[in-house]
């Protein structure tokens, strides 16, 4: 009598990675698939690294600035193409000189200018009552003293840190 051939152990490893995998098929693609950068995302950074003085930013806060102001703001695509030719065409001014210079001319796009400044520095978007946060710690407002200072936030410390006396 002949003995049963047994399975081997790499053999039976991989019918069992492929049982696996071909239940998580059917997930993969949307979980594979790359954020689509949003329409005008690129133009919007651009004309934020102008105003703010700043090289770079954190794509994600990018995206989610972005995005708010989009609905916050009617027409901030339009108005963001034509901050970026009118930036382009007066030079490297500082914002306060542009926001002065376009309240007397284009005072749209001064508007835009104090909403992306607000949004990027404070972390909010909108007007009361609708006022939507877009950051808190990654906001701008407190890279300046963040070499000295802690973001406030709820608790500064330990738990019940609060509780005894200084």
């Amino acid at each position: 009598m002949k003995a049963p051939e047994r399975v081997s152990f790499v053999k039976r490893r991989g019918i069992v990675g492929g049982a696996c995998a071909s239940v998580a098929w059917p997930w993969l693609p949307a979980r594979a698939q790359q954020p689509s950068r949003a329409a005008g995302l690129d133009k919007f950074v651009a004309v934020s690294a102008r105003l703010t003085g700043r090289a770079s930013f954190d794509p994600l806060l990018a995206d989610r600035v972005h995005a708010a102001l989009t609905r916050n703001v009617p027409e901030f695509a339009a108005k963001i193409a034509a901050l970026d030719q009118w930036i382009a065409t007066h030079g490297g001014t500082p914002t306060d000189v542009i926001t002065a210079a376009l309240e007397t001319t284009r005072p749209e796009l001064a508007k835009t200018v104090s909403a992306l400044m607000r949004a990027w520095y404070l972390g909010i978007v909108g007007e009361p009552p609708h006022v939507e946060v877009v950051a808190y710690e990654r906001a701008l407002m407190f890279d300046p003293v963040g070499d000295m200072l802690t973001i406030p936030s709820y608790c500064r410390g330990e738990p019940a840190d609060w509780a005894r006396k200084p």
